[in-house]
């Protein structure tokens, strides 16, 4: 790995030596704007965080924003990284926290942007002054070697508890402890094994760590409250601890949604003091961030809590008093939050504790915030986080955030999970089937079942009751359960259908001690625990444009089905010895096949 920097660049070009040829970087003038211009052979390139669109970016303009996007992402995404790799060897990171564009023709062209708040789709963007001083990381080398040692320039990859790689069961639409409970027997009944149990509709919607209908007495601003110090009885959540000891007993462990905001009310939203008492306290010791004027910055309208107020995670006391707040819910037994949001920077005249602008927290608050909470949450805990940055594998777990139930969004997540993958993300799960909008058909929840029980987090969650895009489509029944599922179909294909879908679920909890010893490995070795084909066989031309196969961990070779009606499936096989996982036949690498897809194509390394 050798360090240097764009002023360098600016006074002397430089000419970096790796196993596919010789890189020429220089800095050029586009259009009166400096710009990093990189001259080298290559076929692929990989890597820029987690992407929607695509796995190979030669050809592409890519953004490295933090975005919240609702569904069919595309070249949006939640969690970028301004570091990428190629086919031939070479490798980079740029040490920024700006926004920046990078341009794959055969020149690859970097570029700082202006105005990052605003509409990046366009093909001309405003470009600032060039951070001179900003520091360039070069690698050369195989994949493995160039994942590993960017990732280290972040630190150490951390390692979640055993029981995040069992099945997963979430929804929005859990708003009472009764609910919850059910789910229990749910699982009993049709007799599906699950470890985590994710719960969102579970707060006031108004502090967001309080049990919805919980009676206190509402204290400072500053102050926090304990167990004793709430009257569940009334409430939707009658007996928190014993809900959780319950779900302990049963192989559960509990993770709670959370969203960094201090809320402004909706207009129909009843009061809270504790919230205005919240708020106030963070606005009068500057706990949150600040505008160029000194005032609170609020969340512009037409954006997701709009008028809300941001808490600064770069300022020691925000995160004192923050998680002072919601210390109690680890007092009963709460094994984690998901962490959503952190894509609400979308100005760049605000100010941090630390110095920052909104420049730079553009992207990195995501990542400043889930820090926080793993910091908070300590060892034993998880978190499982939408957004992040460069670092986001010492912040585990990442997810896919939300898309539509569509084969085509099947894809998006496959080539999500893969390229955060190839930029040093190690754990990464999505919704099995999609999220929103109406439900999956059988097929297709069947097929993402299947990616998910060979996937590092096997998830399936459902959104509220009425869904998101109630209004403009009917959704009276949108719970992604596997039962629910069934139940669409004629009743004499669900219990057939249920049987398959279960089957998955025990594989997967067959596969965990080949998952623990795999996960465990990774974090040690800092390699992602799924990985394209270009990382094992960058070597191997076929592997360059393939983005549908990968491995999960050193020795299974994962084909999923991505589109409808296949009972065949085209793959290539790399070189060596493979054992078919379900059929058990040996077949020889180095070519590809036809085979038979009846279940999800999987291989063992022989």
């Amino acid at each position: 790995m050798e360090h240097m920097t764009l002023a360098s660049l600016q006074q002397k070009p430089a000419d970096f030596p790796f196993p596919g040829g010789v890189a020429h970087l220089c800095v050029i003038e586009e259009a009166g704007h400096p710009a990093l211009a990189i001259r080298l052979p290559y076929q692929g390139v990989y890597g820029m965080g987690e992407r929607f669109d695509a796995l190979n970016k030669k050809g592409q303009r890519v953004i490295n924003k933090v975005e919240e996007h609702f569904c069919h992402q595309g070249d949006k995404t939640y969690c970028p990284a301004p570091f990428f790799f190629t086919d031939s060897g070479f490798g980079l990171y740029i040490d920024t926290w700006r926004v920046s564009a990078f341009d794959f023709s055969e020149e690859i062209t970097v570029r700082f942007v202006l105005n990052a708040h605003l509409n990046l789709d366009v093909d001309k963007i405003e470009t600032t002054d060039f951070p001179a001083g900003v520091e360039i990381a070069l690698f050369s080398g195989s994949p493995a070697a160039i994942i590993a040692d960017y990732m280290m320039l972040s630190g150490p990859a951390r390692l979640p508890p055993d029981w995040v790689f069992g099945p997963w069961i979430s929804a929005n639409r859990w708003n009472t402890q009764k609910q919850v409970e059910q789910q229990l027997d749910l699982l009993i009944k049709h007799d599906f094994p699950a470890s985590v149990l994710v719960i969102e509709a579970w707060s006031d919607e108004a502090t967001f760590y309080i049990f919805n209908g919980a009676d206190y007495t509402p204290v400072s601003g500053n102050a926090a409250l304990r167990c004793k110090d709430f009257d569940f009885a009334t409430s939707k959540w009658p007996d928190p601890r014993g809900m959780i000891e319950k779900l302990h007993s049963a192989g559960l462990r509990l993770l709670l949604w959370q969203i960094p905001v201090y809320k402004w009310p909706d207009k129909d939203e009843s009061a809270c003091i504790q919230r205005d008492c919240d708020r106030a306290y963070a606005i009068e010791h500057k706990l949150c961030v600040m505008d160029s004027e000194g005032k609170p910055y609020t969340i512009p309208e037409g954006h997701w809590f709009a008028g809300s107020l941001l808490p600064d995670f770069t300022n020691a006391e925000t995160r004192q008093v923050w998680f002072d707040k919601r210390r109690y819910l680890l007092d009963l037994g709460v094994d984690g939050f998901k962490t959503d949001g952190g894509e609400f920077i979308y100005r760049e005249d605000i100010s941090f504790a630390n110095g920052s602008g909104g420049a730079d927290m553009i992207n990195a608050y995501a990542q400043s915030y889930v820090r926080a909470y793993t910091d908070f949450v300590g060892e034993g805990r998880t978190l499982f986080s939408r957004a992040g940055y460069v670092g986001q594998h010492t912040t585990p777990i990442l997810w896919a955030g939300d898309q539509r139930s569509t084969f085509e969004e099947l894809r998006a997540q496959l080539h999500a999970g893969l390229s955060a993958a190839l930029s040093g993300v190690i754990f990464w799960g999505f919704d099995i089937g999609g999220f929103a909008g109406p439900l999956p058909d059988a097929e297709l929840y069947l097929r993402a079942t299947e990616l998910a029980c060979f996937s590092p987090i096997m998830q399936w969650h459902s959104e509220p009751d009425g869904g998101q895009f109630a209004g403009e489509e009917t959704l009276d029944n949108n719970e992604r359960s596997p039962w629910n599922i069934a139940a669409t179909l004629p009743a004499m294909e669900q219990e057939a259908y249920l049987d398959r879908i279960r089957a998955y679920h025990k594989l997967r909890m067959k596969l965990l001690p080949y998952l623990l010893a795999e996960a465990s490995y990774c974090v040690e070795h800092s390699c992602p625990l799924i990985r394209a084909l270009v990382y094992d066989w960058s070597g191997e031309e076929e592997a360059f444009a393939i983005d549908d196969e990968f491995m999960l961990g050193r020795d299974l070779l994962v084909a999923p089905v991505l589109y409808a009606g296949l009972d065949t499936r085209r793959l290539w096989l790399p070189p060596g010895s493979w054992r078919g996982f379900f059929d058990h036949e040996l077949y020889s690498g180095g070519q590809w096949l036809e085979t038979a897809a009846t279940t999800i194509p999987v291989f063992v390394g022989i």
